[in-house]
């Protein structure tokens, strides 16, 4: 009986050894692979600063040019063409609203003294040479001098008409690349997101990387999309209140005409 529990104790007595052995082996390689771990992560880290400290900076139409081509060309292109042709149209208007600009008060006094000095076809002449709606509006009034006042009043006033939408022209289509450019930016992004889901499908998981890739690629399309519209809003803005200034001049000026041709009775009352 004492050896049997002799031989009991001594196989606990190992077993027990064993076991510590093991335990202190597995807290061994479990700090080992820990060290391993922390330096790997050490590593990478460090070759992600040396990889950012190599990459060259870039200037501002280098990654204009590399968040369009993120943003995938064949979203980025419509909204660039609505961009491109929205800014070629506001420059034309610009320029056109400019070069009809002139000088009201100096150009009154010219037709007046014209009318006193040398009659209608004096005055005529001078709004010939003269560039603008306000001088197309003063000829025509003019050339229907014999006709009478009321007969000026109407020219006056449909010809008035005709030189505001020739201001006018092309706004339309401005208004329409300003609405248009956003609404391809929104769908570049709709399709984008479309495109992060399936690929979330495909993969059978949810990957932070697939996602915030996605979701960055389809929201520059909208980012751009709303900057052309800004630019465009901008323009667009400035060409309506010029537009408005030009035509409350002309408005002006057809009133001066018609009481200066009452005044010097260059047309039956």
């Amino acid at each position: 009986m004492k050896k049997i529990i002799s031989s009991l104790a001594i196989a606990a007595f190992l077993t027990f050894g064993l076991t510590t052995n093991s335990v202190a082996q597995d807290s061994t390689v479990a700090t080992q692979t820990e060290t391993v771990a922390e330096q790997a992560k050490a590593g990478d880290s460090e070759d992600v600063k040396a990889e950012k400290a190599d990459a060259p900076e870039l200037d501002f139409i280098q990654t204009l040019k590399q968040k369009y081509i993120e943003g995938d060309p064949l979203w980025m292109t419509p909204v660039l063409i609505c961009l491109i042709i929205g800014i070629a149209l506001s420059i034309e208007r610009i320029v056109y609203l400019n070069l009809s600009t002139v000088n009201t008060s100096k150009f009154i006094e010219e037709v007046e003294d014209a009318l006193k000095s040398g009659g209608v076809e004096k005055a005529k002449e001078v709004c010939r040479n003269t560039r603008g709606p306000i001088a197309s509006i003063y000829y025509q009034g003019l050339d229907r001098s014999a006709e009478g006042i009321e007969m000026v009043e109407k020219s006056v006033v449909s010809y008035g008409g005709v030189q505001m939408g020739q201001l006018e022209k092309g706004l339309s289509w401005l208004s329409l690349f300003i609405a248009l450019a956003p609404m391809l930016g929104f769908l570049g992004t709709v399709i984008g997101m479309i495109q992060a889901f399936d690929k979330i499908i495909q993969d059978g998981q949810v990957s932070p990387t697939t996602v915030a890739g996605g979701i960055k690629v389809s929201l520059l399309t909208t980012v751009f999309g709303l900057i052309a519209a800004i630019f465009l809003q901008i323009f667009y803005n400035y060409i309506v209140s010029k537009i408005d200034g030009l035509v409350n001049e002309m408005e002006d000026a057809s009133i001066s005409l018609v009481d200066m041709m009452l005044k010097h009775k260059v047309t039956n009352a």
